[in-house]
């Protein structure tokens, strides 16, 4: 079977098409991230309801409603293959996700709109929800030097991801503003439990919050993780919000051939 490692923004996945198949998908999680170190494992299967549905789970097993930069990267998957043409939408938990090829490497995909936008969830803390049910995000400003803090600021981080004001525990997104319409993200994320390069719901959700607090009035963000740059577009009328498009790059960083399921040693 073959196995696809690839590169959302930073983000990592493993991708498979497991059409007319049943498999352990979390063993299957765990054994192939653990082949390249990634964040997360992505199947692609059948779907009634659109060209395709995308299965997600974390490294640790755990599954995911949706991830944006995996999202970006199944659709490159999914058109190199010929499972889908340059527009295409897929089913997630969190629900249908259209996207769009812009160039070979460039993807977009609409986010789910937010079902919960709590600013004050918890002191300085808001709470976003992207879908229903939703993608769950802690969003914080930090004034300081967000990535040179990063060390300094892991624990708090990481007690926020599991804090009980977040009753699904959240993926904990901290942003350094650093001019109009333009910010620093430094995410710690759930089922990874550690930072990773990026993250495309999170990302969005930074820019949900400036929507929500009149701080992003052209409705576009240009976001930079350590992993890369990713752009958002926001639009609705007021505080509604009614889209949230997210582009940036994807990579197909290697194909396995492996014979088994499974590693050796699983």
């Amino acid at each position: 079977m073959q196995v696809y490692y690839m590169n959302g923004a930073g983000n990592d996945f493993m991708v498979i098409d497991v059409r007319g198949m049943e498999l352990d998908f979390p063993k299957l999680a765990v054994e192939l991230c653990k082949l390249e170190q990634a964040d997360g494992f992505m199947a692609v299967d059948n779907s009634q309801a659109a060209d395709f549905r995308l299965h997600f789970y974390n490294a640790d097993g755990t599954r995911g409603e949706m991830c944006g930069n995996g999202a970006r990267c199944v659709c490159r998957f999914a058109y190199d293959l010929g499972i889908a043409g340059e527009t295409m939408v897929v089913q997630t938990d969190a629900g249908l996700v259209p996207g769009w090829r812009l160039s070979e490497s460039e993807y977009r995909v609409q986010l789910n709109n937010p079902s919960v936008l709590d600013l004050n969830r918890k002191e300085d803390v808001a709470y976003v929800e992207l879908g229903s049910p939703g993608v769950p995000h802690g969003v914080v400003r930090y004034d300081g030097d967000l990535w040179g803090d990063k060390d300094r600021l892991r624990e708090r981080m990481r007690s926020l991801r599991f804090d009980p004001a977040f009753p699904k525990g959240a993926n904990v997104n901290f942003y350094q503003v650093m001019g109009p319409g333009e910010v620093r993200v430094l995410t710690f994320e759930r089922g990874v439990e550690d930072f990773t390069l990026a993250c495309g719901t999170g990302t969005g959700s930074v820019a949900a919050v400036l929507r929500r607090q009149g701080k992003l009035p052209q409705g576009v963000l240009t976001a930079h993780n350590p992993g890369g740059t990713l752009k958002v577009t926001i639009g609705g009328q007021g505080e509604e919000i009614d889209k949230i498009l997210l582009e940036g790059p994807t990579e197909v960083v290697n194909v396995r051939e492996i014979e088994k399921f499974f590693p050796e040693n699983s």
